[in-house]
């Protein structure tokens, strides 16, 4: 028996890896009333049962006292009940903006503001996240990327440190990506800006790529890059952070920064056991 209770903030992606897991084979159950929760899982665990994967969602909401999940599901894991938690999670901004596009009121604040419930909402949920086997944050995250590293997890059964590496170039004339969690400055590289050929390109395209790696600096900062972000990983993994914003800047975010972000994510992307994202915040379309 699997059994995955997910859980999260209020849209961060919950009904969205319900779905996924529902259409990998799981029992999906979903706005269960908190005090019969120890009832389904004595029925689905019970000898004989059919089912061999069960999915559990559960809401945070205004009507129920959440502080009871947690007791229950603890009672019944000292009671032998074998479980795992999925908790769905994205920026205060991301979530922010996902409910002024769909117009809904945050169900912590039904008549008030959504970042209030937001708030609200972080607070209660903050001992069940503190006590999750993963933590997604899909601010960033495609449904196509979240099902992916789903199946890993739950069908594939690979291991996983519940930490997702975001790379992202960015132009310091546009601003300091807000979520950065390392910053590295790369204006000390001569600026292909200034290369007739190679303004109007990226650092997506071939010929600003050869001229950014052809100083001896720019590998020298690579490989002390590697060596660094290579022992921090493990160290994050081991305090449970579950995302890691890489930030590479330059002037305008176009020429170093992305040469570099891209580099970056080319030596990290088979390295270890968890997910990994490759992002161009101020490249032009």
């Amino acid at each position: 028996m699997r059994f995955v209770v997910v859980t999260g903030m209020s849209g961060g992606g919950k009904a969205t890896a319900i779905k996924i897991l529902e259409d990998e084979g799981y029992y999906c159950v979903d706005n269960l009333p908190v005090r019969l929760i120890d009832k389904f899982m004595e029925l689905v665990f019970m000898p004989g049962s059919e089912i061999d994967k069960v999915v559990l969602g559960l809401d945070c909401r205004a009507d129920q006292p959440f502080a009871y999940v947690e007791e229950v599901l603890e009672k019944l894991r000292e009671k032998g009940y074998k479980y795992e938690i999925l908790f769905m999670d994205a920026s205060d901004e991301t979530l922010i903006k996902r409910y002024k596009e769909t117009r809904r009121a945050h169900p912590m604040a039904p008549e008030g503001r959504v970042e209030d419930g937001i708030q609200k909402e972080r607070e209660v949920l903050k001992g069940i996240k503190a006590n999750s086997d993963y933590v997604f944050d899909t601010s960033r995250l495609l449904v196509r990327e979240l099902r992916e590293e789903l199946i890993k997890i739950f069908q594939e059964n690979k291991h996983y440190n519940s930490l997702m590496v975001l790379v992202t170039s960015f132009g310091f004339k546009n601003g300091i990506p807000q979520d950065a969690d390392l910053v590295f400055d790369v204006r000390f590289l001569p600026n292909p800006f200034y290369v007739d050929s190679l303004k109007r390109l990226t650092g997506n395209d071939e010929p600003v790529q050869k001229y950014v790696r052809s100083f001896p600096q720019t590998q020298k900062f690579m490989n002390m890059l590697e060596e660094m972000i290579t022992f921090l990983i493990p160290n994050y993994v081991a305090e449970g952070k579950n995302q890691l914003v890489i930030a590479i800047g330059c002037t305008g975010g176009q020429h170093r920064s992305v040469t570099l972000a891209n580099d970056l994510y080319d030596r990290l992307k088979d390295k270890g056991d968890y997910g990994i994202k490759l992002y161009h915040r101020d490249v032009r379309d």
